[in-house]
């Protein structure tokens, strides 16, 4: 298990990808956030199992039917520590 750092890019705001994609993980009982950046990306940090990355990977491309992502970047984060026991929507 690792927790990540995830930034998607494309047409990810304004097109309820938010809240699609944070429902989709809730469904799938993954712990962490999402949020929309000030550049017009989407945040997502997430606590990510192995054998669940190729899944979660799915989700996030996915989207909401009016999204389109063009690329996901992501990192490991060694040092995270977040007090959560689900999914959340995070609003700047």
């Amino acid at each position: 298990m690792e927790w990540y750092r995830f930034i998607i890019s494309g047409r990810v705001q304004h097109v309820y990808y938010r809240k699609f994609t944070a429902q989709a993980l809730m469904k799938k009982q993954f712990k962490g956030y999402i949020q929309n950046l000030s550049d017009g990306t989407v945040e997502v940090v997430a606590e990510v199992f192995d054998d669940e990355f190729d899944t979660f990977m799915q989700i996030l491309k996915e989207g909401s039917p009016l999204s389109s992502v063009e690329d996901i970047k992501y990192e490991i984060l060694d040092d995270a520590q977040f007090n959560t026991d689900g999914f959340e929507i995070r609003y700047e």
